[in-house]
């Protein structure tokens, strides 16, 4: 059966049965209070009459806690709170932006979902909260290599002025493990300070690491098991095991991706596209995650992470 023809997509019932599985695997547990045991399910339950709907509109999904008394749902406390669109949108939404190598442009998302463009831009951005990251652990380890190296994205019509008048992009700051994870960071500049915590803070000591010849990086290295240089400005792109590529590729998919597909990124977004685009290359094909299982790592990451229109800005 097509990933699509699956029940949760089209029907609204099945669609909050499915988000229950994966966020409440134990059962439904009270926002409020924390109750895990006593419980029941309201039924039969609509919302207020309305021009559009006179009868109102069946509830799926609204319990009922016997200690607080407190009504709720699996939305509660998630990036789906209170939303006006129904659940089986979003896991449209979800499935669409986790399937799409280089992401989905918010006028082509609301031509998909028949929904205006101002909901599936702030819907995209609250999708992308749930594919950011907290990074507990250090990447790379004992014979494991992670390449590091900087680049810059913007037009120069899209980004500020600096003092002196003329224009500048964004630097951003990447991590890739060979054979693993992407991690990006958007930063201030290409210097020591900026660049030294980041690296300190997610790569294991133990790791080999392949940069280009910025200065900035032997200092960085220095902690390091080994440290191995490509020089790009003398034309050399790799020496046996020694090359950038691997993180080359990453930029490569992103720019295609912000360039081809998105456009334009304010500066002040730019962090929740670097988790996007992070996110699906962590969980690639290569790595044994399918779109179904990318999706559903998603929806696993929707708790606590809500966004409102105004903080969006």
């Amino acid at each position: 059966m097509s990933v699509l023809a699956k029940k949760w997509f089209y029907d609204e019932a099945a669609a909050f049965d499915h988000v229950e599985s994966l966020l409440w695997p134990e059962g439904p547990v009270c926002p409020k209070c924390g109750n895990c045991d006593k419980h029941y399910k309201l039924t039969g339950v609509r919302t207020k009459p309305s021009k559009k709907n006179p009868e109102g509109v069946e509830r799926h999904g609204l319990y009922k806690c016997a200690e607080c008394r407190a009504q709720f749902t699996v939305r509660i406390g998630t990036i789906f709170e209170e939303s006006k669109l129904p659940l089986h949108i979003w896991l449209q939404a979800i499935h669409l932006i986790a399937s799409s190598k280089k992401g989905i442009s918010s006028n082509q998302l609301a031509r998909v979902l028949e929904i205006t463009v101002k909901s599936a831009w702030f819907l995209s951005h609250r999708i992308r909260e749930a594919m950011r990251v907290d990074h507990s652990t250090p990447m790379g380890g004992n014979g494991k290599t992670v390449e590091v190296d900087e680049t810059y994205f913007g037009r120069l019509k899209d980004v500020p002025k600096q003092k002196g008048g003329t224009a500048h992009k964004m630097p951003i700051l990447t991590l890739v493990e060979r054979g693993g994870e992407a991690r990006s960071f958007q930063i201030d500049g290409a210097s020591i300070a900026q660049i030294r915590p980041i690296v300190r803070a997610n790569i294991d000591r133990e790791t080999k690491l392949m940069t280009d010849e910025w200065p900035v990086y032997p200092r960085v290295a220095a902690e390091y098991a080994s440290h191995d240089v490509v020089r790009h400005k003398d034309k050399e792109w790799g020496r046996g095991d020694a090359h950038t590529n691997t993180i080359e590729g990453f930029f490569s998919i992103f720019k295609r991706g912000m360039k081809g597909v998105y456009q334009h990124c304010a500066e002040h977004h730019l962090h929740r596209y670097l988790a996007e685009f992070d996110f699906r290359y962590s969980n690639r094909i290569k790595l044994g995650v399918d779109d179904n299982e990318r999706a559903e790592r998603i929806l696993t990451g929707v708790k606590g992470r809500r966004l409102t229109y105004r903080s969006s800005y």
